[in-house]
């Protein structure tokens, strides 16, 4: 079983749309049974808020199912259960060190190494482009389950 868990800043559109992109890749494989997916937030500023509207426009528009969900905070449970914790940003990276503590088993990793960069996912919520957003969790996505295949 592979545990994935994505982290973004309020958990409404960066760490959601990673969350479903993955899911459906897995699902797509035949592979759903063998995954854990899911998604938290590195602050409480919309905890409880379903994914953003122009989040799951464009998950809808690019064919990738997904449900109604609530916003949650991350939890040192979550560093426990998960294998792998990816943070969209570097921002998110500082915020898990204080709420998680140090990376002890080296879980904790920035969403775009998966597809061999050492940068930031951009925010849609400040940048309003979802269709970046939704390339760079799609290429990162991929690079990801090839991982954690061992591929």
């Amino acid at each position: 079983m592979h545990r994935i868990l994505f982290i973004c800043h309020g958990n409404i559109c960066r760490s959601p749309m990673a969350e479903f992109i993955m899911k459906d890749l897995a699902a797509r494989k035949g592979m759903s049974g063998e995954f854990e997916i899911a998604s938290a937030a590195c602050t409480t500023e919309e905890i409880g808020r379903d994914m953003y509207p122009p989040a799951r426009k464009k998950l809808r528009e690019k064919g990738v199912p997904f449900a109604p969900r609530a916003a949650r905070l991350v939890t040192p449970a979550d560093y426990e259960h998960f294998d792998r914790i990816i943070a969209m940003d570097r921002e998110n990276l500082r915020r898990l060190a204080r709420l998680l503590g140090p990376d002890r088993d080296g879980k904790i990793r920035l969403m775009m190494e998966y597809a061999g960069e050492r940068r930031d996912v951009a925010d849609p919520w400040y940048t309003g482009d979802f269709e970046e957003t939704y390339q760079d969790l799609s290429r990162a996505c991929a690079a990801l389950l090839k991982a954690c295949l061992g591929k």
